[in-house]
C-alpha cells in the first residue's frame, strides 16, 4: 500500500499517515495501528419508551428550584406533582403505566411546595421528602395502592428555619439521611430516633447540591459562592476550590475518587470537570459544551463509568465515560428527542433489563407525562454479559448509623444481577424516639420501688409520718363532701 494515498496527519511528525476513512495511523515499514479508543460502551444508544410504557397526565410541579422532581427505584416511580394548598407528590408502581386515574391518591403531608424527594438505597418503600415548610419528612409507601392520600409520614425531621431543598440517603449506613436547606445548614439525622446527628454550619450561602461518595466516608457541595467542598462530616475537614461561573453548578464523586462537575464558565458557556480532590489547583479534564441556561444534572453509574448529562430545558440527553486514559473524560453519544425536559429519574442499577442488555434507565419528565429512555449496549449474544453487568450495590446496608458516626467505614454490599433483581417485600421502618429522661447522667430508681428496709430510719419515720396526715386530710375531705352532697339533695327535693 503506497503512502501517497493518504494525506498527512496534522499534529503528527511529518513520516505519520492517516486513513480519514478508516480511522487509521501508521508509519511507512511499519503494521497499521488503529488509534480509535476501545471500549465496549462506544456504541451504547438510547431508545425512549413506546407509548403504552410511558405515565400519562401526570402535572408535573412547576415550582422555580433546580431539583430532578423524579425519583424511581425497582419498584416504584415517584414525582414531584402540582397540588393545591401544600405540596404533594405522586407515587406509583412501576407496573403502573398509561393514563393516571384523576382520583389517584397523592401524598400530601407537605404544607408547602415539595423540593425534592429521594428513595432510600436500603428499602425500597422509604421515601424521603422536603419542602418549603422548612421540614424534611420520611414515608413508609406500601407495595399495594392506597386508596386515600396519605398524609401521616413516619417521622417528620424539623430542624431549618428556612426551606428544604436537598435530602440524600447515605450510600451505606442504614438510616442516615442528609438535608439542606435555605438556611446554609446541613443537619445528618438518624431517621430510626428522628434525631439530627450533625449540624454543620460551614456554609456561607446557598448550597446548590450535596453528593456522597461511595462508601459514604465524604461528600461534596457546590454552593452560591462559587466553590466546591469536600466534607468529611465527623471531622469537619474541608477543602475549597473557585469555579469562574457564577450560575449554579453541580458535582459528583466518582468510582475512583475523582469529582466531576457541571457548571459555566466566566461567559456563561457550559462546561463539565473533572478534579483530583486532593489537588483542586489543576483539573484532570474541562470541557466546554454550549451556551444554554439549564443546569445540567448528572447521572453516575459508577459500574460502567458513564455519566449522563440531562439539563432543564433541554431536549437532548448526552453520555460521556470516565476512564483513566487522557482526555479521561470521552463523548460517547447524544440522546435528542423533540420535547423539552422539565426533570429526570434515574434508576439503580437494580432495576434495569439485563436480558436487553440495558445499562442504564432514565425517566424523563414532560409537561403531563413521564417517559422512560433505556440506554442499551448492542450486543447479538441472549446470554449474560459479565463485562456489563459487574456486581452491584444491593439493597442491604453495609454499617449501622452508631458504628459511621463513631469514624468506620464500609463498601456497599454487593449483589450479582446474573439471575436478575427481584426486590423484596416490604420492610417496616421503625422509629424510636429517644426519652428525654434517658440524657440524665445518673438515672436513678424511685423510692416506689425502693424496698423499705434499706431506708434510713429518719427517713423511714418521716415518711410513716406523712402517709397518716395524707390519710386523715383524705377522711377529712370524704366527711366535707359528704356533707355538701347532703345539703344539695335537701336543695334539689324542695325541702330547704
Amino acid at each position: 500500500m503506497s503512502s501517497s494515498l493518504f494525506p498527512k496527519c496534522r499534529n503528527r511528525p511529518c513520516d505519520v499517515f492517516y486513513d480519514c476513512s478508516m480511522s487509521l495511523c501508521f508509519m511507512p515499514g511499519l503494521v497499521l495501528r488503529s488509534i480509535v479508543r476501545q471500549s465496549k460502551f462506544r456504541h451504547v444508544f438510547g431508545q425512549a419508551g413506546k407509548a403504552e410504557q410511558c405515565y400519562d397526565d401526570i402535572r408535573v410541579s412547576k415550582v422555580t428550584w433546580d431539583s430532578s422532581f423524579c425519583a424511581v427505584n425497582p419498584k416504584f416511580l415517584a414525582v414531584i406533582v402540582e397540588a393545591s394548598g401544600g405540596g404533594a407528590f405522586l407515587v406509583l408502581p412501576l407496573s403502573k403505566v398509561g393514563r393516571l386515574d384523576k382520583n389517584h391518591p397523592l401524598v400530601i403531608g407537605h404544607s408547602g411546595p415539595v423540593l425534592d424527594i429521594d428513595w432510600c438505597p436500603h428499602n425500597d418503600n422509604i421515601l424521603a421528602s422536603c419542602s418549603e415548610d422548612c421540614t424534611a419528612m420520611v414515608w413508609q409507601i406500601p407495595d399495594h395502592t392506597p386508596t386515600r392520600p396519605m398524609s401521616e409520614p413516619i417521622v417528620v425531621l424539623e430542624g431549618h428555619s428556612k426551606r428544604v431543598g436537598i435530602v440524600s440517603w447515605h450510600p451505606t449506613a442504614r438510616n442516615i439521611l442528609l438535608s439542606a436547606g435555605s438556611d446554609n445548614l446541613i443537619i445528618i439525622w438518624n431517621v430510626g430516633t428522628g434525631e439530627p446527628l450533625i449540624i454543620m454550619e460551614d456554609h456561607p450561602d446557598l448550597i446548590y447540591n450535596v453528593s456522597w461518595n461511595r462508601n459514604g466516608s465524604l461528600f461534596c457541595t457546590t454552593c452560591k459562592d462559587r466553590r466546591l467542598r469536600v466534607c468529611d462530616p465527623r471531622k469537619r475537614e474541608e477543602r475549597l476550590a473557585p469555579h469562574e461561573g457564577i450560575r449554579p453548578m453541580r458535582a459528583i464523586f466518582t468510582r475512583e475518587g475523582n469529582i466531576f462537575t457541571t457548571g459555566f464558565t466566566r461567559m456563561s458557556q457550559r462546561e463539565l470537570g473533572l478534579w483530583d480532590p486532593t489537588n483542586f489547583e489543576e483539573p484532570i479534564a474541562v470541557l466546554e459544551l454550549d451556551t444554554s441556561n439549564g443546569v445540567l444534572l448528572p447521572y453516575y453509574d459508577p459500574d460502567t463509568n458513564m455519566v449522563y448529562l440531562c439539563g432543564k430545558g433541554d431536549s437532548s440527553i448526552r453520555y460521556f465515560e470516565i476512564t483513566d486514559e487522557p482526555p479521561y473524560v470521552h463523548y460517547v453519544s447524544t440522546f435528542s428527542s423533540k420535547e423539552p425536559q422539565r426533570g429526570m429519574g434515574f434508576m439503580p442499577k437494580r432495576g434495569v433489563d439485563v436480558s436487553k442488555c440495558e445499562i442504564a434507565r432514565l425517566y424523563k419528565l414532560h409537561e403531563r407525562k413521564c417517559e422512560p429512555i433505556m440506554m442499551t449496549v448492542p450486543r447479538k449474544s441472549d446470554l449474560f454479559q459479565d463485562d456489563l453487568y459487574p456486581d452491584t450495590a444491593g439493597p442491604d446496608p453495609a454499617i449501622e448509623p452508631e458504628d459511621w458516626l463513631e469514624g468506620r467505614d464500609e463498601d456497599p454490599i454487593l449483589v450479582s444481577l446474573r439471575d436478575g433483581y427481584t426486590p423484596p417485600k416490604s420492610r417496616e421502618l421503625k422509629v424510636a424516639k429517644k426519652n428525654v429522661l434517658d440524657s440524665r447522667a445518673t438515672p436513678q430508681r424511685s423510692l416506689s420501688s425502693c424496698d423499705g428496709t434499706n431506708l434510713p430510719p429518719q427517713l423511714l419515720e418521716k415518711l410513716l409520718e406523712e402517709i397518716q396526715n395524707l390519710k386523715a386530710t383524705v377522711l377529712s375531705q370524704e366527711k366535707r363532701i359528704c356533707d355538701l352532697e347532703n345539703k344539695l339533695s335537701k336543695y334539689t327535693n324542695g325541702t330547704v
